[in-house]
């Protein structure tokens, strides 16, 4: 576990050599980015061999960094930020594979790229709340030139909307934070200490910082109504940034909503718990019924990303157990499977047939033209659907068995939502690989596309993998995720008191 902090430092070491390799060979800046990124999810993966769970978070590295303020560089980690960090090591080789045809200013790409990754990394193992937010900012930054520069509908309105919606949720949550470190008297910026400083204030000021908090974080978790900048920002986005945007940046929003906002003020979820939860089941049938009329493949699977973040949102909203439990384990199955989907639709579809609309698509008989991609958005299909033997049927299962002793109703609704995935998903396979006419029968012999290449196979296999792995044996991560809960700030939750 001793290992894990060197995830941060791989990958900006990978960044510095990447952009100064792109400078004389792309392939070289290739190489280097993928190997770095192996590296970080082999350090991941073997953190995870050798990690025993614990009720608490496991400190990695502490040093002091700020000390007239209290601040240090703090690393720590337990099984909900070991399960994450997995996530991002994945993410990150499958979308340096799905990128491996980048040739405009390569070094940059996957020097912006390896940048992202470490903060990403950064937030998911930070135990001092100003460090989460140094990395949580480093996260944010490199997507906005990526979507800027190597983007492709309206990349440029995509990036800013994206930076600016971010940005505004930031600034909620230093203000939360701020707060707690000046009126509660904390000692210093450690999630324990500021904890400890929160629950020294009035019972009406702990409402404020946590609706300033939740609120910034669910920003960026794609919460409705402030999710309009995810779909906008998904088909702006190159296909990596799409699969990264999805994968994991997308999940540091929830993460800090249970691991800052929940976890400092622990009361104040059970105030808001309604408007939360409400909120959340909006989003899911809201991007749902969205998703079942797009005419843009791309914005079928933004939408429907923001839906299946509102399941981690009810789940953190339930604020019992197993529904967060099913909570983290979305965030990780949703990582996955939304990572293949933009894959699919972004690297191996557009990238050959130069178009997304769907009327257009149902023109070409894809399932003969790219047997290997049907297959596997067909399967990828299935498994955001929730289909069982797929990561997502235990993860949505356990938010809405979790969910229901806290409120039938709330449980009823979102399960409409799982019934509406499955019609905009089945729609979009039936008119995108199944929809062809017979004056088309031929194409696959007078139009040939350009065959899949092996880093695209290779990434599909992986993010297959790694679904079908968790779907049959959910264990191997609610093993980990189940002792995290029982960590001394997130167990006053569960005692409905502050630690």
């Amino acid at each position: 576990m001793n290992l894990l902090p060197w995830t941060i430092y791989l990958s900006f070491a990978g960044a510095i050599l990447a952009l100064a390799a792109g400078t004389r060979s792309a392939t070289a800046a290739r190489v280097i980015a993928l190997g770095t990124a192996l590296a970080g999810w082999g350090v991941t993966l073997w953190a995870g061999c050798q990690f025993s769970p614990s009720d608490g978070l496991l400190t990695l590295t502490n040093t002091t960094w700020i000390e007239s303020l209290g601040i240090r560089f703090h690393l720590a980690a337990d099984g909900i930020s070991l399960t994450l960090v997995v996530l991002t090591g994945l993410a990150a080789v499958a979308g340096i594979l799905f990128s491996w045809n980048i040739e405009e200013r390569t070094g940059e790409f996957f020097a912006l790229y390896l940048t992202l990754i470490g903060g990403v990394y950064g937030v998911f193992l930070s135990a001092d709340a100003f460090l989460f937010f140094v990395f949580y900012e480093i996260a944010i930054v490199p997507k906005y030139f990526l979507i800027a520069k190597w983007g492709s509908t309206n990349r440029e309105y995509g990036a800013m909307k994206l930076a600016l919606y971010s940005f505004a949720g930031s600034a909620l949550v230093l203000a939360g934070l701020l707060w707690i470190y000046g009126a509660g008297n904390a000692s210093g910026f450690s999630l324990t200490e500021l904890a400890a400083g929160a629950a020294t204030l009035d019972p009406n000021a702990q409402l404020m910082v946590f609706a300033l908090l939740f609120t910034g974080f669910a920003v960026l978790a794609g919460m409705f109504p402030f999710h309009t900048w995810a779909p906008t920002g998904h088909v702006a986005a190159p296909t990596a940034a799409s699969m990264l945007l999805a994968g994991v940046v997308m999940k540091l929003g929830a993460y800090g909503c249970l691991r800052v906002a929940m976890g400092l003020v622990p009361d104040a979820i059970f105030w808001f718990q309604p408007a939360i939860a409400w909120l959340a089941v909006i989003g899911i049938i809201y991007a749902g019924l969205v998703a079942l009329v797009q005419d843009d493949f791309k914005f079928v699977i933004g939408y429907s990303s923001v839906s299946h973040m509102g399941f981690v949102l009810l789940g953190l909203a339930a604020a019992t157990p197993l529904a967060v439990a099913g909570a983290v384990l979305q965030m990780f199955s949703h990582g996955v499977i939304a990572g293949l989907l933009f894959a699919v639709v972004g690297r191996m579809v557009y990238e050959r047939t130069h178009t997304r609309q769907l009327a257009e698509l149902r023109r070409l008989p894809l399932h003969r033209l790219m047997p290997f991609t049907a297959v596997v958005f067909v399967i990828a299909g299935l498994a955001s659907m929730g289909m069982p033997g797929f990561s997502g049927f235990p993860a949505e299962l356990s938010i809405l068995i979790g969910t229901w002793p806290v409120s039938k109703l709330w449980t009823l609704a979102a399960a409409l939502g799982v019934l509406i995935a499955a019609a905009f998903t089945l729609r979009v396979i039936q008119v995108v690989f199944f929809s062809r006419t017979e004056a088309t029968a031929d194409a696959a012999e007078t139009h040939p596309l350009p065959p899949l290449t092996w880093p695209e196979q290779t990434g599909a296999a992986l993010l297959l993998g790694a679904t079908i792995l968790i779907g049959l044996n959910p264990g191997l991560l609610l093993d980990w995720i189940i002792p995290g809960l029982n960590s001394p700030l997130l167990q006053a939750i569960w005692t409905g008191g502050a630690p």
